[in-house]
């Protein structure tokens, strides 16, 4: 025998033609409600807020066509209880009437405010942990310490942060373990299992890099998508009192060779294998119009040297096969559209240590160094020179047609004016700064421009200034 599952409505109302409640009728779970205070009144009276228009629609559509669509109310008890309900209407044969069933939505709604509550707190919590990843990528960046993040199952460099590409020319990708020194390897193993089975290791001594240099490591193991990673800490050995092998400088201060190189007229760029700018100084800044070295560490250095057929690939290339670059012409882009002529000279230093040179091994270099030379004033300068040598030139001809002491005066005429212009040309037409360059007065620069038929071309303010 086959059952029939019924439903039974919550409330059933009996209405007239107009819509005034003449009986009504409630389940079982809602027996509790005195509801004869409704015969007689208007349904529409009896919810509350917008829910007399929708009562009026389905009134009127159960009329029209026989049967309302489901809208949803608030229903008012006479008791002051006010619940979701949700009505559909139907027209009785004849004109007998029509009847408005209900289903009691007080479970849907209170499942609907705990989804929303549950949908906010899952909001918080993700911009709490947006808040949280956003700190720890600036103590991340910030961080004075060198500070690794190694995948745990190959121990390959997945991030690494600019204290540690400053220090140790690590790049994401490389193979950490291939940076321990050998005889340090198995204490390395060693910190890495404690890791995994206890969450992290204390600092333990490693010698890492080809001038096998001391560093106090420290390991912890993260979880991350999508494998476990290890967070690795290293501390100059100096600064916890370790000795250093003979010979070698501190790590916790700056080399005096960083220093000399960060303040050469010169701008010098290190580069990994990639072309991937890993140590910049204070001149190559300012020729790239970067304002920070943050700013251009872990960019191509094809951002700025992008000259077809002198670009970073040129110079790799060179590096890889004749082991240096000398004196090479580019023409280096600024970030706000500058143009500067340079000379770019470099050699590499390669996975064994050494650097590079003609008979170096033809193996992949690890690190790649550039000094990069403006040479903007030169080129104006011995453009300069070669007009000057012309002119100098043309006068020696008259040697024998015109007396010596005419020869000198035109000479020195041919050289002061050559002076007054390359003068007028670096001070940017300032008649002022000019003057000053030259060691003459003001009027005294203003008689010679006359003389020399440059005031016309070089019309000044009053000031001095062009």
């Amino acid at each position: 025998m086959t059952r029939v599952a019924v439903i039974q409505p919550d409330i059933t109302l009996t209405l007239d033609w107009e819509g005034v409640i003449r009986d009504a009728a409630l389940s079982e779970t809602m027996r509790g409600e005195p509801v004869s205070e409704w015969f007689g009144r208007p349904w529409m009276d009896t919810v509350g807020g917008v829910g007399s228009l929708q009562v009026r629609r389905m009134v009127e559509d159960a009329r029209a066509s026989g049967v309302s669509a489901y809208l949803q109310v608030t229903q008012r008890f006479p008791s002051g209880l006010e619940l979701p309900v949700e009505y559909t209407t139907v027209r009785l044969g004849g004109q007998a009437g029509l009847i408005a069933v209900g289903k009691n939505l007080q479970a849907v709604a209170e499942l609907q405010t705990r989804l929303v509550a549950a949908q906010q707190a899952r909001e918080q919590d993700y911009w709490k942990l947006r808040e949280i990843e956003t700190r720890s990528r600036l103590l991340f960046d910030a961080s004075s310490e060198a500070v690794l993040v190694i995948a745990a199952s190959t121990l390959r460099i997945v991030e690494a942060n600019p204290a540690a590409i400053r220090e140790l020319g690590l790049a994401p990708g490389w193979n950490f373990a291939d940076e321990v020194a050998t005889k340090d390897r198995p204490a390395f193993r060693d910190v890495l299992m404690r890791a995994r089975e206890q969450g992290r290791a204390p600092g333990v001594m490693m010698h890492l890099g080809a001038e096998a240099t001391p560093w106090l490591l420290r390991a912890s193991l993260m979880a991350r998508n999508p494998g476990p990673v290890f967070l690795i800490q290293l501390t100059p050995a100096t600064a916890h009192g370790l000795p250093l092998a003979e010979g070698k400088a501190p790590r916790g201060v700056p080399l005096r060779g960083d220093a000399l190189l960060e303040e050469m007229p010169d701008g010098f760029v290190v580069i990994d294998p990639a072309g991937t700018v890993r140590r910049a100084n204070r001149a190559f800044l300012d020729l790239a119009q970067a304002g920070s070295e943050a700013s251009v560490i872990g960019e191509k250095l094809d951002r700025w040297l992008a000259q077809p057929g002198m670009d970073a690939g040129v110079l790799m290339q060179t590096v890889a096969q004749h082991g240096e670059v000398r004196l090479l012409p580019a023409t280096l882009t600024g970030s706000l559209g500058t143009e500067t002529e340079v000379e770019v000279s470099g050699a590499a230093i390669r996975q064994g240590g050494a650097s590079g040179g003609r008979d170096a091994p033809a193996d992949a270099p690890r690190m790649m160094g550039f000094v990069i030379r403006d040479i903007g004033r030169r080129m104006l300068a011995s453009g300069e020179a070669a007009a000057l040598r012309a002119a100098l030139g043309a006068l020696a001809n008259d040697v024998g047609r015109v007396p010596l002491p005419a020869m000198v005066r035109s000479t020195a005429a041919l050289v002061e004016r050559a002076c007054i212009e390359r003068a007028l040309r670096l001070a940017g037409n300032n008649r002022t700064a000019a003057a000053d360059a030259l060691g003459l007065s003001r009027q005294s620069l203003y008689a010679k421009l006359e003389r020399y038929g440059l005031s016309e071309d070089r019309e000044g303010s009053p000031d001095g200034h062009a």
